[in-house]
């Protein structure tokens, strides 16, 4: 420091690192060049927080960037396995591709980073997860893995010297690189005393409006009437990754007036809205969804939102609320909206006890969606227009009005024909979606609404195949029939409709 008499900043320094401060005498104009060094070997500008990366660069110059960074590193792998690099601060080349990679990630959309090593000389192989699949995107020098893993564990504050068991920790990305994301990192000890992680890019986006889901007409009209009682229990299920939360955020913005008090216990927080009180559950200290729920209870809600039913606890809680009036919306695992209610059973819940107050029950599945700027939309031939209509009635009842083949013709070329002619899209590859025909990803919808006949079945323990049955009568569209009708509309193929959900 130029002035060593600054007793009050070496007394900060001291109570902040918690060690003696010995005061250097240094020129102000070493010690300036000196931190900006300092800051650039931890990846960051001398500004402590913006990226050293200018936001306009494009995605050829950061892939030439990355490229060179990893050709550094092959430079200095001298070969031998027992050359295992430690974690270094001033590594600066594995630090600048540590960040080069979360950034490129970041741009191509996509949702995990998975980084996978392998025993021997084998490299380190780093894929993303874009639009729900793997993508192969760069490979490491065998005797960096542990140092990679190492300085992703700094990042996120995990112990480096543990190796032998799971880890779980959040990286605020804009302290190392200025972007407005987090990463939940999980690490995973794997064979031969490796480790794998496991990145999730949890972006600080706000929630989608009802419209923006692409709901069928039908079941858009039939969430804003559940959505506009006063209480009541609303269900999304499917597996993980599914969009539920998404979901269920676009309802709260429809419920988020000045005149509701809106409460929210989730594992993690992704989504934020400005007038929602939104809690951070924390199991390892006891502060689960059946805790955080019970303590709602008290804290005067018009409408609560648990980000998972997992246990009989949280459920019994959830249907106490449905009882004492409030609105309650939540998530299952489970893969359609019929065997939802047999898993609440499961769960123990009394069917008479949530029959009355169960308003809805919306099942989906996430599918990719065709890029719009290569899409190509051709007519149908009959032959294959017959085994589309088969495909869909396959889960109507028999004295279902669709089960005419004719009339179920007529009704599609009333809403999804183009220029008279039904069609299917396909999409070559651009340059937009990376050749792959594909960009983005939206939801398959199964919306049960219950009715008096369906409460009926509940109460008496009816099967989920009775069930299913009246839901479709009432009007229900599986998830396969809404999927068949997002192809015909040009927005996916049938393809991954039939990937995603079953007969």
């Amino acid at each position: 420091m130029p002035d060593p008499l600054q007793f009050k900043a070496i007394d900060e320094l001291e109570f902040t690192a918690q060690r003696k401060v010995v005061p250097v005498v240094g020129v102000v104009a070493d010690i300036q060049p000196r931190i900006a060094e300092a800051y650039r070997a931890l990846g960051l500008s001398d500004d402590g927080g913006a990226p050293s990366q200018p936001a306009t660069t494009t995605a050829s110059e950061r892939n030439a960037e990355t490229r060179q960074l990893v050709a550094e590193l092959a430079g200095d792998n001298t070969g031998g396995l027992a050359e295992e690099r430690p974690i270094e601060q001033s590594d600066n080349t594995l630090v600048r591709l540590v960040k080069s990679m979360i950034i490129e990630a970041f741009h191509q959309r996509a949702s995990d980073i998975h980084i996978e090593p392998y025993p021997g000389r084998e490299k380190v192989v780093i894929r993303f997860r874009v639009d729900g699949e793997l993508r192969p995107y760069l490979e490491v020098p065998s005797n960096y893995r542990n140092a990679l893993v190492a300085r992703i564990k700094v990042m996120c504050d995990l112990d480096i010297s543990e190796r032998r068991k799971p880890q779980d920790g959040k990286i605020h990305f804009r302290r190392f690189g200025g972007l407005p994301i987090e990463l939940r990192v999980t690490t995973i000890p794997t064979a031969d005393g490796l480790e794998d992680v496991v990145m999730r890019i949890l972006h600080s986006t706000e929630a989608l409006p009802l419209e923006g889901l692409l709901l069928s007409a039908s079941n858009l009209a039939a969430i804003e009437r559940v959505l506009s009682r006063p209480h009541g229990l609303l269900l999304c299920v499917g597996p993980t990754g599914s969009g539920k939360t998404t979901t269920l955020h676009a309802a709260l913005k429809r419920l988020n007036t000045p005149n509701r008090k809106i409460w929210t216990a989730e594992d993690p927080v992704e989504i934020t809205q400005r007038g929602l009180r939104q809690i951070q559950v924390n199991p390892k200290i006891g502060w689960t969804f059946a805790n955080a729920l019970r303590a709602l209870l008290r804290a005067d809600p018009d409408v609560i939102m648990v980000g998972e039913i997992r246990d009989a606890e949280t459920a019994e809680m959830a249907v106490e609320a449905l009882l004492t009036g409030h609105f309650v919306m939540s998530t299952l695992h489970t893969n359609s909206a019929a065997e939802t209610i047999m898993r609440l059973r499961d769960l123990g819940v009394d069917p008479f006890s949530f029959a009355d107050s169960l308003q809805a029950i919306l099942a989906q599945r996430l599918v990719r969606r065709l890029c719009p700027m290569c899409v190509r939309h051709d007519p149908i031939p009959r032959e294959r227009l017959q085994e589309i209509i088969q495909d869909y009635q396959a889960q109507l009842p028999p004295q279902h009005p669709l089960r005419d083949a004719n009339a179920l013709e007529r009704d599609w070329r009333q809403h999804f024909s183009r220029d008279g002619e039904l069609c299917l899209g396909h999409a070559p590859g651009c340059s937009e979606c990376g050749h792959t025909g594909y960009r983005g990803r939206m939801a398959l919808h199964e919306l049960l609404v219950t009715s008096p006949a369906l409460r009926h079945l509940v109460q008496t323990g009816a099967s989920s195949a009775t069930l299913l049955a009246q839901a479709i009568h009432d009007g229900m569209r599986t998830l396969r029939q809404d999927g068949i009708e997002k192809a015909l509309m040009g927005l996916t193929t049938l393809a991954e409709v039939r990937a995603a959900s079953s007969l």
